[in-house]
């Protein structure tokens, strides 16, 4: 099974898919603490990751 990237998610380079995974899998620990805990740190860091990304692939002109 293959994963299938949406249309505006940008193509990740090794470090920022180790960074999500590592942040995923802290959301992940946190989500076994309890419905109440707080995760938008860790969500916010993510969309930073990702929209890093994004800004990467338009200064290389990779994207259209």
């Amino acid at each position: 099974m293959t994963y299938q990237r949406l249309p505006d998610e940008p193509k990740l380079t090794a470090g920022e898919t180790t960074k999500v995974a590592w942040l995923v899998a802290r959301m992940a620990k946190r989500g076994i603490a309890g419905e109440g805990v707080y995760q938008g740190d860790l969500e916010r860091k993510v969309e930073r990751i990702l929209e890093g990304a994004r800004q990467r692939e338009r200064r290389a002109g990779t994207r259209k």
